[in-house]
């Protein structure tokens, strides 16, 4: 079944290679087999999520195969715990960033839709691969289709942003491959459980191939300082390669850490559990601070990223319970809201085509509908009470707030820092949707514009549909979790209580 899931996109794909080329008729059909194949893959993911048995910790679903024999190299595919929310996250982002395109893509359709439904099945892979090579490959060929969907179909800019956003990623993931290739030569395997179980042998070494790791995965989060590429690959990218960047790939490197850096380097985990808490908390407040000196609507709701990840990073980092479920369940809701507010800037943005706040004003007069659903994605961003932001952001601190072993006995002071975050969030983004929504409608540009229309209106709904529903009712989410992240911190604390 994980395979049938993660390589149905491909189905797609030569669905779409195979259609007449260069015919107005084809465009459309392209767009419908690309939102067909999408759709199919989400209900899938949701018949996965159906079959989970929480009550088991370890992987489910497990596909085996021999691949390259000489080096002992698998084809191993499996899902738990840690990855059965980030599947699902995957392809309703997905399917709602390919019907977003919808009237958005006017140039080279059929290549953008290819890229699309590719980069989908490079994101699963990434979220199913037990074995570190297969892996690797995964999280290496999702580069590709985003390097172009941004240098293609973005912004002004969009070469600089897509070169620098893959020289980013690919120079740090080449520390993850030494670290790879050092672990499988000395354990004679690459499969992630026999690693695990076999990590004794690379235990002198920790310390740097934790940071071989580390590296990789905190560039593509992204954790300060290495968050440089972040503004631009969002700025520049497309609307839906912006929505998939903050609601999928950026939670690539958060599990990431959680697949690999904890259950395979736990002493090293402990050892800069601190440091790397620190640097969360810097994101947190520096991600908010420079979000206020915006006036790029889109460039806001990019910094807003680093800011809300450190939260996640912070979350992992407090290594217990509470702190891993909420950063699990706080990267579903960074997808889901960040994703929504991309697709708010992409809704503005086709018909005035600046993101300019100084160029709007009053635009609740002229679309009250698309305004009142805005303002509930805005609320949920901020981590209102009853909405799914604070479900997340709370468990996260309720985490932190408990770290005395992680982060010594004054991890009250990092919980206090983070809440301030909290703070500076509802003021930036409230300031922003002030500025945009509110006040008079003097700009005869903005008197224009048009409410949303009904498929615009079934995808804003679908976001808020999650919103609200994690917001009132968190438990069915937190219980797909709970059973593997209680094994990785009973197996995490009990090397380190060995260690002391």
């Amino acid at each position: 079944m994980l395979t049938i899931l993660t390589f149905i996109p491909l189905v797609g794909v030569l669905a779409i290679l195979l259609l007449k080329p260069l015919k107005r008729e084809s465009e459309r059909s392209i767009k419908q087999v690309a939102i067909a194949t999408s759709i199919v893959t989400f209900i899938l993911s949701i018949v996965l999520v159906v079959s989970y048995d929480t009550a088991q910790s370890g992987l489910q679903m497990v596909e085996k195969a021999t691949w390259i024999a000489p080096l002992n190299i698998q084809y191993y595919m499996g899902v738990d715990g840690l990855s059965i929310l980030m599947v699902l996250l995957t392809t309703f982002i997905s399917m709602l960033a390919i019907a977003g395109s919808w009237d958005a893509i006017e140039t080279q359709t059929r290549q953008y839709y290819i890229f699309m439904l590719l980069l989908e099945t490079g994101m699963l892979g990434v979220f199913l691969a037990q074995d570190l090579f297969l892996f690797y490959i995964f999280w290496e060929f999702t580069l590709i289709p985003m390097y172009f969907l941004i240098g293609i179909w973005g912004g002004k800019e969009r070469v600089y942003a897509s070169i620098k956003f893959f020289l980013y990623t690919m120079a740090g993931s080449l520390l993850m491959l030494l670290a790879i290739l050092y672990m499988g030569i000395t354990n004679g395997t690459f499969a992630l459980p026999d690693l695990i179980s076999g990590r004794a042998a690379f235990a002198d070494a920790q310390n740097l191939l934790f940071l071989g790791f580390a590296i990789a995965f905190a560039i593509k989060v992204p954790l300060f300082p290495f968050h440089s590429w972040l503004p631009d690959a969002h700025t520049q990218a497309p609307t839906a390669g912006s929505i998939i960047l903050a609601g999928v790939l950026l939670k690539m490197g958060t599990y990431g850490f959680m697949r690999f850096n904890l259950p395979l380097f736990p002493e090293a985990s402990y050892t800069f559990a601190p440091t790397i808490a620190v640097l969360a908390i810097i994101g947190i407040i520096y991600g908010a601070i420079v979000s206020f000196a915006q006036k790029d609507v889109k460039k806001l709701v990019a910094y807003s990223s680093v800011s809300h990840l450190g939260f996640v990073m912070l979350g992992i980092f407090s290594l217990n319970q509470a702190g891993l479920q909420g950063a699990i369940l706080q990267g579903v809701n960074h997808g889901l809201s960040t994703g929504a507010l991309f697709y708010l800037v992409g809704v503005l943005y086709e018909q005035r085509h600046t993101r300019e706040m100084s160029a709007f004003g009053g635009v609740w007069r002229a679309m009250p509908i698309f305004s009142a659903l805005s303002l509930i994605i805005v609320l949920s961003s901020m981590g209102l009470p009853g909405l799914n932001g604070f479900v997340g952001e709370f468990t996260i601190l309720l985490g932190s707030m408990g770290a005395t072993e992680s982060l010594g006995a004054h991890a009250w002071i990092y919980t206090a820092f983070a809440t301030s975050g909290v703070i500076l969030a509802a003021v930036y983004l409230l300031w922003m949707f002030q500025r945009v929504f509110m006040g008079p409608l003097d700009n005869p540009e903005n008197k224009k514009l048009k409410d949303v229309n009904a498929g615009q209106l079934l995808i804003m709904l679908s976001l808020l549909l999650f919103i609200v529903w994690i917001g009132i009712a968190p438990t069915g989410y937190f219980n797909l979790t709970d059973s593997t992240v209680g094994h990785l911190i009973q197996d995490i604390s009990s090397v380190v209580t060995a260690m002391r």
